[in-house]
């Protein structure tokens, strides 16, 4: 994941802890996994610390009918009370916690949503039926309440994903929202029944982006991103349906100006046969093929690579040879990755049908430099993708685990 992942998280933590998103500017090289873990200790540490007494708040909820006290909570309590005792009535009396979700009035309850405890909108969203929760998100969505919709979707259940293709309207609501989810898993989920769903609703919410605005653009390819290789793959199938070269050209030169560039690469880089050769064609790409060239120079992630191999090789023989050439003018320890890069990611048909296109000078000098790196170094290089790939399984493989929880 991304830099612009890494905001996301850095705007919730900052959420979490009442504090402007400057102060903790220099958290930022945690990244977006560390970022997502700290804010979630930081969350858990801040209720658990009050839970005896949200404790014996729950006391009373048995004693007292929720029809005679929720109107009193709701003309007397501030809202923010309310959102932090949330979780203990909510763990201790899930029932009752539905039942008052159905009883609330949308407009308070949505008060009181930036201060529920995270753990409590999973349970909220596993226990309650869809509609109130719907309605809890509309409110969110129409006061531009990002942050507090996205943990909604990031728990969202399949028959609340159905109930919200249904009955939220807001494109870019929910692309904004999403934004703000940190489970890829989840993030498939809900763009997977998009895709599928009877509403169609994918390509007017891609019709929403390519005419939005560029902060939406950065959210929708944040997203998009992120999700499933399957997803991804249909997605772009559904964008070139929808979006003339013009619009797809604005949309590459747009995360280019904004530093998104392996982003872009990675959501490339899972695109359909058909979608890749429809980018390759596109007008743009040959004067945007030196940035990408150059966003490559360093990295040793898989799916960046992919991202440029694959479009590179579709292009006409004038571009495949400059490409070439500045592939060749990388730093001399990024060249020597891509042997074992092309061997992990199965990218030597595309980076060899990209060289072949150059002079052979070019060949050459690739060649010798290839030739020269050690078996030691080759292994190095290839532990390092291997653990790569490893840390990103175990990424996954535990938000899953949190999602089944």
């Amino acid at each position: 994941m991304t830099d612009l992942v890494t905001r996301a998280q850095l705007v919730l933590l900052a959420r979490t802890l009442h504090v402007p998103v400057e102060r903790l500017a220099h958290l930022e090289h945690l990244g977006p996994h560390r970022l997502h873990e700290l804010q979630q200790r930081m969350a858990a540490r801040l209720f658990d610390q009050h839970t005896p007494v949200f404790e014996r708040m729950a006391t009373l909820v048995p004693i007292i009918p929720l029809a005679i006290s929720l109107p009193i909570v709701q003309r007397l309590v501030p809202p923010s009370m309310t959102g932090r005792a949330a979780g203990a009535i909510g763990v201790k009396y899930p029932a009752k916690a539905v039942e008052a979700l159905l009883r609330l009035d949308v407009g308070y309850a949505a008060d009181c949503g930036p201060y529920l405890d995270p753990r409590t909108v999973g349970q909220l969203t596993d226990d309650a039926p869809p509609a109130p929760v719907v309605a809890i998100l509309n409110e969110l969505l129409a006061r531009r309440d990002y942050i507090t919709a996205g943990p909604f979707l990031a728990y969202a259940t399949p028959e609340l994903i159905s109930a919200v293709e249904q009955g939220v309207p807001d494109d870019e609501g929910l692309i904004r929202s999403a934004a703000y989810a940190y489970s890829s898993e989840a993030i498939s989920a809900v763009m997977r029944r998009l895709l599928t769903g009877e509403g169609r609703r994918l390509p007017r919410m891609l019709g929403t982006v390519i005419n939005g605005s560029k902060e939406l653009r950065l959210e929708a390819l944040s997203v998009f991103a992120r999700c499933a290789p399957d997803v991804i793959a249909a997605v772009g199938d559904v964008l070139f349906e929808v979006a003339p070269p013009s619009a797809v050209a604005d949309l590459l030169t747009t995360f280019i100006a904004a530093d998104a560039t392996e982003d872009m690469l990675r959501f490339v880089g899972r695109l359909s046969p058909h979608a890749l050769t429809r980018l390759a064609l596109n007008p743009v790409l040959p004067e945007i093929a030196d940035a990408l060239v150059d966003a490559v120079d360093g990295s040793s992630d898989v799916g960046v690579w992919r991202g440029l191999l694959e479009p590179l090789a579709r292009t006409p023989d004038e571009v495949r040879r400059r490409a070439g050439m500045r592939l060749a003018r990388l730093d001399a320890a990024t060249l020597l990755t891509l042997p074992a890069l092309a061997q992990a990611a199965r990218l030597w048909p595309p980076l060899l049908w990209v060289l072949a296109a150059t002079d052979v000078d070019v060949q050459s000098r690739i060649g010798e430099l290839w030739a020269t790196a050690t078996r030691l170094d080759l292994d190095v290089l290839e532990r390092r993708i291997a653990d790569q790939r490893l840390d990103s399984t175990l990424a996954t493989l535990t938000t899953t685990i949190r999602v089944l929880r």
